[in-house]
């Protein structure tokens, strides 16, 4: 077995190529309209606002991991650059009370993640892949990438972080997938929750 099989959560299997899949059309990039917002539970109460030249002015970093989808295809080894979750924690802090963070992206898509997964060093928001702008397709401008959970976490064309105080479900975990995603206990599906996964 080599080394990237041994790198595999159970049920995954290496992709061949590297497929792109997503809801919805491909939405168009308006930089000098674009904003990315910092919102709810905030240490201040406040909305913070950042337009493109802003976002793009932050700390960077980058990030090589795995990308394992739940459809059961894994790629592995992706080199991702743009801002880490960190940064964007320290620049608009968080409420005390705050748990969980919901992704917001283009037509009100979204993800809810738990605030320990957000706050991981690997998690960033991305611009770049694998030395390269990232492409339409796959999120540019900006996509969320959390790598140690289920892909659909990783939200594409992401617009702004929500802070939660008490959890609540985003798009595909309303529609029937695991509240959590994690894919070493493969997470898969929304009644394979154990108590304390999901919202009440």
């Amino acid at each position: 077995m080599s080394e990237e099989e041994n790198r595999l959560p159970p049920g995954q299997h290496i992709a061949r190529g590297r497929p792109v899949i997503h809801y919805g059309r491909v939405p168009t990039f308006r930089p000098l309209t674009w904003r990315f917002q910092v919102f709810g539970a905030t240490e201040t109460g406040r909305v913070h606002e950042f337009t493109w030249d802003q976002f793009s002015a932050l700390p960077r970093t980058s990030v090589i991991a795995d990308f394992h989808c739940v459809t059961k295809f894994s790629i592995m080894g992706y080199e991702w650059e743009g801002v880490s979750a960190a940064e964007l924690l320290a620049q608009v802090p968080p409420a005390p009370g705050v748990r969980h963070v919901m992704i917001w992206a283009e037509y009100g898509y979204s993800a809810n993640v738990r605030m320990d997964d957000f706050a991981r060093e690997t998690t960033l928001f991305a611009t770049d892949l694998e030395g390269k702008q990232l492409p339409p397709e796959r999120g540019f401008p900006l996509r969320a990438v959390v790598p140690h959970l289920y892909a659909w976490k990783s939200v594409k064309w992401a617009r702004g972080i929500e802070y939660l105080t008490e959890d609540r479900r985003g798009f595909w975990e309303e529609r029937g997938y695991h509240n959590v995603g994690d894919p070493w206990s493969e997470q898969r599906y929304s009644y394979q929750e154990e108590p304390g996964d999901g919202p009440l």
